[in-house]
């Protein structure tokens, strides 16, 4: 298998290649959601710059799930120009596109608006869902898809990972509901299985769709998120698997699973036609190479990406192609289409990537 491959899929288009854009928070939309030319620009040239697959950030399925400023929306018909611009720029530079579907949850900006959660949670003024909230939220999810579908990306990811609203229903310390959402390692992962078969049910046959997990941290334990995956890799009912694991080549924190490395529990399932991705500190061409080589089929770029909006074009040329190091330039990234406000979050969120 070489990156350079195409990557085909039970539903949507096949990737002309291996390497996939991170989901990365920006902070460069409207505070209305509405797409800016900032956030268009950044992820244009990422097609331009050779990835199969352009990912936009966590885009929210609805008004309470508002998460941070600038983050861009998918949660209704004042969102809708501004994705279909954004999927026809992508799909000009001959990359595939996905959006990401998120919901805040109890790490929603309380300043943008109300906050919920699965349970309630007075530190970050989180009421709880409702049994009939969960399943409008389910709706919510499907509604964005297939506005985003409308607006004519070719698919979607289901944000489950990072402790957002879906992540916190795998929660086993604290979600301790008593409905059918809470409680066993099988409720509380059934609100992602509904999420995924609404979205199914709401868009087209040729809608790519994938999931995002974290299988670590968040209260998730790695034996519930290897469950999870099995469910959704075995019954094929996602086109593709992110796992966001912070170091794609690290060991489980959990010792009793630590004598593999973390990615070696999800390339070992039987998955069929599903395809499965890995992201954490992919840095070079070589880095790349190795994942798919230990039985993933695609890498995400996340931090190389911004520093390189042709990160994809370069791997795929030198297979000795390395990042240049953190830090970099401001001057540097508002080269490689990093706007002001995306800017000064790298320079505050981070200790080392802005010179």
């Amino acid at each position: 298998m070489s990156l350079d491959d195409p990557l085909t899929f039970a539903h949507g288009p096949a990737w002309r290649d291996r390497l996939a854009l991170a989901p990365l928070t920006n902070l460069q939309s409207g505070p209305d959601g509405v797409l800016s030319d900032d956030e268009y620009a950044w992820l244009v040239r990422r097609g331009e710059g050779g990835f199969g697959l352009v990912m936009t950030c966590a885009a929210y399925v609805r008004d309470d799930g508002h998460t941070f400023p600038g983050q861009l929306g998918a949660a209704g018909p004042q969102h809708l120009a501004g994705l279909t611009r954004l999927a026809d720029g992508i799909r000009a530079t001959g990359a595939v596109s996905s959006i990401q579907l998120q919901h805040g949850g109890r790490r929603a900006d309380g300043a943008l608006g109300p906050v919920v959660a699965p349970w309630d949670d007075p530190a970050k003024g989180a009421t709880a869902l409702t049994t009939g909230g969960v399943e409008q939220v389910v709706a919510d999810f499907a509604a964005a898809a297939a506005l985003a579908e409308r607006a004519g990306f070719d698919g979607a990811e289901i944000h489950g990972a990072h402790g957002y609203l879906l992540a916190q229903f795998l929660d086993a310390r604290n979600n301790q509901r008593t409905d059918r959402y809470g409680g066993s390692a099988e409720n509380r992962r059934r609100v992602i299985l509904e999420v995924i078969d609404a979205v199914r049910g709401a868009t087209g046959p040729d809608f790519q769709l994938g999931l995002r997990l974290s299988p670590e941290r968040y209260g998730i334990p790695l034996g519930d998120a290897v469950a999870l995956a099995r469910d959704v890799l075995g019954a094929a009912r996602i086109d593709y698997l992110d796992l966001s694991l912070w170091d794609a080549f690290k060991a489980p924190a959990e010792p009793e699973y630590a004598r593999t490395t973390l990615l070696s529990h999800f390339t070992r399932l039987p998955r069929g036609d599903v395809r499965l991705g890995a992201a954490g500190k992919i840095l070079s061409a070589a880095d790349a190479a190795a994942i798919t080589a230990r039985g993933a089929d695609f890498a995400l770029i996340g931090t190389a990406a911004i520093i390189h909006h042709d990160f994809a074009a370069r791997a795929l040329a030198d297979p000795g192609f390395v990042s240049d190091p953190q830090p970099v330039s401001a001057q540097r990234l508002c080269d490689e289409s990093v706007g002001p406000a995306f800017l000064e979050y790298l320079s505050t969120g981070w200790d080392d990537f802005v010179a």
